[in-house]
């Protein structure tokens, strides 16, 4: 096949999935990248998005081993014929437990041909200066691991003679999905209303349209998917974590996911 033109389709509301797939894109050098992000909510109001013969990256963050249901009901709107993808997810430093297989399934669901894949790691989303988890990541070693990562795909993508030229792509998970994700905790960031500047910035970075912002700031918690893009936009650092249950989750996080984890590659040769 010659793929000319890639687009990368992602869900990244702390920038770091997005950062990951733009280096893939790099490696890979296609004349022609496009982006579709689907992290904030007008991205449901788009018009439905058909792929047909183009090398589509989708990238997609783990909340608790599981894709948020927020990603899965975007990705749903786009539909596929036989299109060749690379799956990719970012986590925390923990584990990806069933995400990149789920990703899988949604994107086989949507009629594209899994052709790769890729777990990279990224800052967890909880993570602060105090309570690091994966800070920084990810860093120049995982850019470049994303960046020969696209250079493999690129080489896999040229041998394949069509889309349907593929071997079943073996990912990590199980089935019936055995992780939980981050779906029944049912807490939300607070605000410190001595610093807060109702600026509206935590409003506008929101995936899910749960905060709402006049002369206070206003967040619907069962709304919230806890991917703290508000508490790390904040200008003046008002968005807290105030929930002493996810406080506890957090340090143990620190405490026993600091060693650190490489990315996992699936499909392509090492």
């Amino acid at each position: 096949m010659n793929t000319k033109k890639i687009k990368l389709m992602y869900f990244s509301a702390t920038g770091t999935t997005q950062k990951v797939l733009e280096s893939i894109g790099q490696g890979y050098g296609a004349a022609e990248v496009e982006h579709l992000n689907v992290t904030l909510p007008d991205s449901n109001q788009h018009p439905i998005t058909s792929f047909t013969d183009e090398l589509v990256i989708i990238g997609a963050p783990v909340y608790g081993g599981r894709i948020p249901l927020a990603v899965v009901s975007r990705l749903k709107r786009f539909k596929a014929n036989g299109t060749p993808v690379v799956l990719v997810v970012v986590y925390g430093n923990r584990e990806f437990d069933d995400a990149l297989l789920e990703l899988k399934n949604l994107a086989i669901e949507q009629g594209f041909k899994p052709i790769a894949g890729a777990a990279f790691i990224g800052e967890h989303s909880f993570a602060s200066e105090d309570v690091p988890i994966a800070n920084g990541r990810p860093d120049e070693m995982d850019v470049q691991k994303a960046r020969d990562f696209g250079v493999k795909i690129r080489e896999k993508v040229t041998a394949l003679q069509s889309a349907y030229d593929y071997t079943d792509l073996k990912v990590p998970g199980t089935f019936p999905y055995t992780a939980q994700g981050a779906r029944e905790m049912e807490v939300s960031p607070i605000t410190d209303e001595n610093v807060c500047t109702t600026c509206g910035t935590c409003a506008t970075v929101c995936p899910t349209d749960a905060i709402s912002v006049t002369d206070q700031v206003t967040t619907q918690t069962k709304n919230c998917i806890r991917c703290c893009a508000c508490i790390k936009n904040c200008p003046s650092g008002a968005r807290v974590i105030g929930h002493d249950e996810w406080k506890y989750i957090a340090n143990w996080l620190r405490e026993n996911c600091g060693q650190r984890k490489e990315p996992q590659l699936f499909g392509i040769n090492a």
